[in-house]
């Protein structure tokens, strides 16, 4: 059969270098196709955002050049995966075709449906890892089963074997004589056009698998050894903004960590901010691990009694949050962070977060929803977690009484105001002292610095006074149904 191709599924996993499902079907000698297929039906209501898709593009084009070196290329088809799959596997009667598995809630249904319409073909069809460090299956509590808190579930995984070293990537790929048609990726418009939004993003974000490679190194050169104490400040290069590249598979989990306990085994100095951000990636891990064993998490509250919280319903105040516009400096530079290049630091995450489902009441499946559109690191694990650990409502959630004071928080991680500035340029004028309650200021401040509130930037949208007691009233709601509350 080693005349008969190996069709690469890929899909979450857009690289060549520690993937084993590609150096299980090179072994086999095959001619190997690479696929990818874009299959907005079965993701629904998940399809890709706006700014992944973006994101994607990118991916793409740098997997098919980095095939091409290898004397392959990437052929792209869209439609629903599992019948394309099957059609493609019969058109240049392929032995079988490789995956790596996927842990969204539909992505059980669709390997399952993928292997028994394969089998009635007599096609092969083979799932492996790759995606995470600890596959959701082999991580579980003394009782048998998942974990609901992070702390000993992080425990349990580093009491496992240390995963193996990353696989190197193929140097050559076998090709099939007959390459089978590819659709072009510039049909599929996935990036912005009229009007084009991305420019900021093109400008700060290098896609693809050498990208994530040469992030992670500068990450480990520049930042590594402070990781722990800069972490959660903005205003400083103290993160490794390698979310969307493992978000896309362009690098993978083992990888990062084989790389940073290399670094710090070089490095002494580095063993602290290694092991901090090491924790970090185990967090993702988590994330996967709730979502995997609960499918039900980016729709539906992981602690039930949250059903009865009273949200709030405001297109206006919605509105005003999406677009920067609350009046909290911190808050509104993350947002307009996240409109420039696809990305918020994640400390301003939790407080952009807190202030809409605390302050103002809404939904968190509306941030949710607005992240998922508007990040280039979307990832339906880490989003659904993290939206319900800042409600409340989630896994190992922050007690929901906790509600982020935007100012302070400004004060705490943003001391000089350089990140509220460098977003929101109205500010740019402000002292420190005053830059994160404007509205505190004297009237002189204020003219001197040109800000002009409720004209060029607004006054809070809520303040945090009102805000707070609104969100607690609301959670005493819950508290007195009897199904909830810390």
């Amino acid at each position: 059969m080693a005349d008969r191709p190996v069709i690469l599924w890929f899909r979450r996993n857009l690289r060549l270098a520690d993937h084993p499902a590609l150096d299980a079907a090179a072994a086999t000698g095959a001619p190997i196709i690479p696929a990818y297929i874009l299959d907005d039906e079965t993701a629904a209501p998940w399809r890709l955002g706006a700014a992944s898709r973006w994101w994607l593009t990118g991916s793409l084009r740098a997997l098919d050049a980095a095939l091409r070196d290898r004397g392959s290329w990437l052929v792209l088809r869209q439609g629903e995966a599992v019948t394309t799959l099957v059609v493609l596997a019969q058109d240049v009667g392929a032995q079988a075709v490789y995956f790596t598995r996927g842990y969204e809630p539909h992505a059980p249904r669709q390997e399952t449906a993928l292997h028994d319409a394969l089998e009635e073909e007599g096609i092969g069809c083979r799932r492996f890892g790759g995606r995470l460090l600890r596959e959701p299956e082999t991580v579980a509590n003394r009782s048998g089963e998942p974990f609901k808190v992070f702390t000993p579930f992080y425990k349990a995984c580093l009491a496992q074997e240390p995963a193996p070293s990353p696989l190197r990537a193929p140097q050559r790929l076998a090709a099939l004589a007959g390459w089978p048609q590819s659709e072009a990726l510039e049909d599929w418009r996935l990036e912005p056009a009229h009007p084009d939004w991305a420019g900021q993003m093109r400008a700060f974000w290098t896609r693809g698998e050498e990208g994530a490679k040469e992030r992670l190194r500068r990450f480990i050169d520049e930042a590594l050894a402070e990781y722990g104490a800069d972490r959660d400040r903005p205003d400083l290069n103290g993160t490794s903004r390698m979310s969307p590249h493992l978000a896309f598979g362009e690098i993978s989990p083992r990888q990062i960590r084989h790389a940073i306990e290399a670094a710090a085994e070089r490095t002494p100095e580095l063993e602290r901010g290694a092991d901090a951000y090491l924790r970090e990636l185990y967090w993702r891990e988590f994330s996967y691990h709730l979502l995997f064993h609960w499918p039900d998490l980016p729709e539906r509250p992981f602690r039930p009694a949250f059903k009865n919280l009273p949200w709030r319903n405001s297109a206006d105040d919605l509105r005003a949050w999406q677009e920067g516009r609350t009046g909290y400096p911190i808050v509104d530079a993350g947002m307009r962070q996240l409109r420039a290049i696809g990305w918020m630091h994640n400390r301003v995450r939790m407080i952009a977060a807190s202030l809409l489902t605390k302050h103002l009441l809404i939904p968190w499946r509306c941030g949710e929803d607005w992240f998922w559109d508007t990040l280039v690191d979307a990832d339906l694990a880490n989003n659904s977690a993290s939206w319900q650990w800042v409600a409340g409502s989630g896994a190992d959630a922050a007690p929901y009484f906790r509600v982020f004071n935007p100012m302070l928080q400004g004060r705490t991680f943003d001391p000089e105001g350089s990140y509220a500035r460098r977003w929101v340029p109205e500010l740019a004028e402000m002292p420190a002292e005053h830059i994160h309650a404007p509205w505190e200021a004297p009237e002189s401040v204020l003219r001197k610095a040109g800000v002009a509130l409720g004209v060029n930037y607004p006054f809070p949208i809520v303040t945090h006074e009102q805000g707070r007691e609104r969100a607690l009233k609301a959670y005493e709601a819950v508290k007195s149904a009897g199904r909830g509350g810390d």
